[in-house]
């Protein structure tokens, strides 16, 4: 079976907190497949809370360094989502 992971991170405070989590991001890039990141814009409010979900590939070990770098980031918090996937034939 393979695995598929996804990782969702909730920033408390963007501005804060995204230069050491992008410094992360990019230590693994070779883990992320897929990367969404929203936030709350208006023309009144550009929000501090933001979130990231990756789609994670290559080594789940590295998938498991990747989510404790990330989790020992103050004000980020991090929820893992895991899928096993059977290959046919």
């Amino acid at each position: 079976m393979n695995e598929i992971r996804i990782l969702g991170l909730r920033v408390s405070d963007r501005i804060k907190e995204a230069g050491r989590a992008q410094t992360i991001l990019t230590h693994y890039a070779e883990c992320v497949n897929t990367r969404l990141g929203f936030h709350e814009v208006s023309d009144d409010v550009n929000s501090r809370t933001g979130f990231i979900i990756l789609e994670l590939r290559g080594a789940p070990e590295k998938w498991d360094l990747l989510e404790k770098e990330l989790g020992e980031v103050g004000g980020l918090d991090v929820k893992k989502m895991s899928f096993n996937q059977k290959q046919k034939g």
